[in-house]
This record gives C-alpha cells, sequence and structure tokens, in this order.
C-alpha cells in the first residue's frame, strides 16, 4: 500500500487529482491545501508518492517540491502551468522532481505516476544494496584488523590468520564478523 501527499490549493484540483489517485488503486491519501502544512506533514512521515498542485497559496511549491525529494525517498510529481513548465523543470529536475503540465489528460497523469513510482523502486533497491556492500566492507576491515592483531599478539601468518578466522567461524557456525569481533575484544582490550 502506498501512502500520497497530496498538495493542492484548489479544493476542486485536488478532489480531480484524488479521484485520479484513487482510480489508479491509491487509497491513502492524504490531502493539505498549503506548503507549511505539507512540510508539517512531512517531518510526522514519509510518503511514498508526494503530489503538489501549483502554485500553492503560501507558495509557490518548487521549494517545497525541492526539500520533500531531499527529505527521503519519495517520489515527487509537480504540477504547473504548461507556460512555466520548462522553467520550473529546469530549477527542480536535478533533485528528481518530474513536472507535469497543466491540464494533465489522464493518460499522461497515470504515465507519469507510474514512471515516478518505478524511479523510486529502483533507488530503494539501490540503497538496500549499498547498505549491504557497507555492511560487507565494515566486515572485511574487522576482518582485517582481526587478522592484524593476531599477527602481532600471536605471531601468526597473514594466511595463518586468515586460516584461524575462517575455521573458528565453520567449527563454531557463526559469521567471521563475530570471530573477528571476539579477537578485537580479547587482544586489543
Amino acid at each position: 500500500m502506498e501512502s500520497v501527499l497530496l498538495v493542492s490549493s484548489s479544493e476542486k484540483a485536488g478532489e480531480s487529482l484524488a479521484q485520479l489517485l484513487r482510480a489508479a488503486s491509491y487509497t491513502d491519501i492524504t490531502t493539505l491545501g498549503s506548503g507549511a502544512a505539507a512540510r508539517r506533514a512531512l517531518l510526522d512521515g514519509g510518503f511514498d508518492l508526494i503530489l503538489i498542485n501549483a502554485p500553492l497559496s503560501d507558495e509557490f511549491g518548487h521549494e517545497l517540491s525541492i526539500s520533500a525529494a531531499q527529505a527521503g525517498s519519495s517520489g515527487v510529481v509537480l504540477i504547473v502551468k504548461s507556460e512555466l513548465a520548462d522553467d520550473v523543470s529546469a530549477k527542480v529536475e536535478e533533485f528528481g522532481v518530474l513536472v507535469v503540465p497543466k491540464p494533465v489528460s489522464r493518460a499522461f497523469f497515470y504515465q507519469s505516476i507510474k514512471l515516478v513510482c518505478a524511479t523510486r523502486r529502483r533507488i530503494l533497491n539501490l540503497e538496500q544494496e549499498n547498505v549491504k556492500l557497507q555492511n560487507k566492507i565494515e566486515e572485511i576491515r574487522l576482518v582485517d584488523r582481526a587478522k592484524c592483531v593476531l599477527i602481532q599478539y600471536l605471531h601468526f601468518t597473514e594466511a595463518q590468520a586468515h586460516r584461524y578466522i575462517e575455521k573458528q567461524a565453520m567449527d563454531r557456525r557463526v559469521t567471521r564478523r563475530e570471530i573477528a569481533e571476539n579477537v578485537l575484544r580479547t587482544y586489543e582490550m
């Protein structure tokens, strides 16, 4: 279930966009009428998709779209008048905000939403992969530090230290990281 923040000063336009979202199977829709209210809502919780129908009552909306895009991994769509779309797009596209010109056709709206959601999923997958790689790098660093400690205190060669950590991990059925942490706790105190 994807949560949507819809920001529109115009109630009529906001309801029209909400109907389009409901037709696209989005049910968790929060509708707000100002940039300030949207900023407060963004502080409280994350949204998967943020739609901003510019201009807003208290600001144009491009600043809100930029801060929303920078704050998290939400997909952000800024809807502006067609004559302003190119200028606004030049300001916000480097932050990952998709600009959709008004008036919005139903087909183009759905295509834009799908594009933003697909891009968001790809970014989330890349972030998860990044976390895995960071954990792997940290494990390698710990194991290398543990090898250095074994070389220093037990006069092992690098190959012997590596073999010791590998064998202990297999024999105890734990990760190399746990063995390395145990070695570091034992010898670095």
